[in-house]
């Protein structure tokens, strides 16, 4: 099926593109999945985007398309801590296991999904399947201080078609912004409520904090949504990263970015890390940290308290939980 009046919209350049509603990016992201376009309609898209950029009511009704495509998931008892894990790490580890791990640690159900896409970083998976961690092929009931890993193709094959496109025509296309807002769990279908998730979004630059954060208000969703290490959801063990929560879609707390070294607390001065890891060196650093022998970095204990306080406002919105999320804030 041709997608050309699509095109007309936004592939007209940087100042004559015009951006699409809501229910037209659903009705085209739809389209893709199902695999009703050519090739040649496809990698025009890839590159109209790439020049143009998502709007957040693009991401929304790309997301609105993705959800109702995911296999539906038996609902969990609390909300799910959900870690989109994309980008892999070049210089610094890949600590996203060990945010995993220590938000299993305070009794939180953990996802975490992700693909490579290319071949220079050192990926979640590689560090997961060192550890031995569990993995999931198939939706299945999420419990409790269980951390587990899903690729992106047991979520939805076709979205995964379209984040290796980057390999063929070497440049990201708007996959790459969906997945870091993707909660698997959600499936609308009539009848059925779902609980939920609580959705760690990451971002490398920080003009896509703004659409990232006005997409999750759209969709009335909850989230952290912070400038991640090398755009993996952890934050970096050197410097705690700017950062915003939003809870069904309201802002509830901001913070500006700090260097470690400038707490109060003199024993939270950042470890020296070593560069270059391989996964298996990376998984003996996170068993380290995990068993006490090297301290856990300032910066990823204080994302994994605002990302606990953050679900213990999304179980229980009280008045004591809601102002522990507001007294978070700092400019």
């Amino acid at each position: 099926m041709s997608i050309s009046a699509y095109l007309k919209e936004i592939g007209r350049g940087t100042k004559g593109a015009r951006s699409l509603s809501r229910a037209q990016a659903r009705e085209l992201m739809g389209l893709l999945l199902d695999n009703q376009v050519s090739d040649l309609d496809l990698g025009a898209f890839c590159i109209a985007m790439r020049f143009k950029g998502e709007s957040a009511e693009e991401l929304a009704g790309f997301l609105d398309a993705v959800a109702a495509r995911q296999a539906p998931w038996p609902r969990p008892e609390v909300p799910v801590v959900v870690l989109p894990s994309y980008n892999g790490a070049r210089k610094l580890p890949n600590l996203t296991p060990l945010l995993a791990a220590l938000l299993a640690r305070e009794g939180l159900p953990v996802l975490v999904h992700g693909c490579d896409t290319e071949d220079r970083r050192i990926g979640t998976q590689a560090v997961w399947s060192a550890l031995q961690w569990p993995v999931l092929a198939a939706p299945a009931a999420l419990q409790p201080g269980q951390a587990v890993w899903m690729r992106t193709r047991h979520l939805l094959p076709a979205l995964e078609k379209l984040l290796q496109l980057r390999r063929r025509i070497g440049l990201r296309n708007p996959a790459h912004s969906i997945v870091k807002l993707l909660d698997p769990l959600e499936r609308p279908l009539p009848g059925r409520t779902t609980l939920p998730s609580l959705v760690v979004g990451s971002y490398t630059h920080p003009d896509y904090a703004h659409p990232m954060a006005e997409t999750l208000a759209l969709r009335q969703a909850s989230g952290l949504l912070l400038r991640g290490t090398e755009g993996e959801p952890v934050a970096a063990p050197n410097r705690e990263p700017a950062s915003q929560g939003l809870l069904a879609g309201q802002t509830c707390f901001a913070r500006s970015a700090v260097h470690s070294s400038l707490y109060a607390d003199e024993t939270a001065a950042a470890p020296q890390l070593p560069q270059g890891l391989d996964a298996l060196q990376t998984a003996q650093l996170i068993r380290d940290m995990l068993g006490g022998h090297r301290p856990v970095p300032a910066p990823i204990a204080q994302q994994v308290q605002q990302i606990k306080t953050l679900h213990a406002a999304m179980c229980a919105p009280n008045p004591h939980n809601i102002g522990r999320l507001q007294g978070l804030s700092r400019d």
